[in-house]
């Protein structure tokens, strides 16, 4: 049965293979797992916080100069120190899973798997160098685009395997192309792709703008977490 831990470890593991495929660094201070990658600074899931730690990953990413400094966590860890660390309490990822035997796999010409892509420029070409994650070997993690018949660049979507669970991450479809069925494809594209390896179940963490998806296409909340965020000047 799939839980809310096995959720936390696959959003774990996803931070950690995408800081170590685009350059980035992992490492451990005070018992707590902490990554740089595309998405930042970010402490993952402690079981219990440290107070000193938690300022020394905080100037480790001034130093970076990175902002905000993220902090995942599951909802029966006293969050006491982030607050004496200045950060404040954010948004609650909800978790949701679904059987892969379930999400019917679906062939729309306007979604397609890649290993790289021109889609990104100016501020966004670095989104770009994520793309080295889905050409690793052997495979373990897919990236989807959308694109309108007429080339238009419609939205994104990722899945990474981690054991025999699909995280899905990172899926948008940009506000001008949405409610034409692409969530549905992307979606379907990748599930299906990380069910083909060997994955059993999918996971993910919604917000609220997306959890109507995923209810339709059969994942069910099963719990939630909460986030905390340090800015820095």
């Amino acid at each position: 049965m799939v839980g809310v831990a096995e959720c936390e470890r696959v959003q774990a593991n996803w931070f950690v293979a995408r800081a170590r495929a685009c350059g980035g660094s992992v490492w451990t201070d005070g018992g707590m797992l902490w990554t740089d990658g595309p998405d930042g600074v970010n402490v993952l899931f402690p079981s219990r916080l440290d107070l000193q730690a938690l300022h020394r990953g905080v100037q480790r990413a001034q130093d970076l100069g990175r902002s905000p400094v993220g902090a995942w966590l599951g909802l029966a860890v006293d969050p006491g120190p982030l607050a004496a660390a200045g950060f404040e309490r954010g948004w609650s990822p909800w978790w949701m899973t679904a059987d892969l035997a379930d999400i019917p796999e679906t062939h729309d010409p306007r979604v397609r798997l890649e290993t790289d892509t021109t889609d990104y420029t100016g501020e966004f070409a670095d989104y770009r160098d994520q793309l080295a994650l889905a050409r690793e070997q052997p495979t373990r993690a897919w990236y989807a685009a959308a694109h309108l018949p007429d080339g238009a660049f419609a939205g994104r979507a990722w899945s990474f395997l981690d054991g025999d669970l699909a995280g899905v991450f990172d899926m948008n479809v940009w506000p001008p192309f949405q409610r034409r069925g692409l969530g549905t494809a992307l979606l379907s594209a990748i599930c299906a792709a990380a069910h083909k390896a060997g994955a059993h179940h999918a996971v993910l963490n919604a917000t609220p703008d997306g959890k109507h998806l995923y209810r339709t296409r059969g994942f069910t909340q099963i719990g939630e977490g909460i986030t905390w965020w340090r800015h820095l000047p």
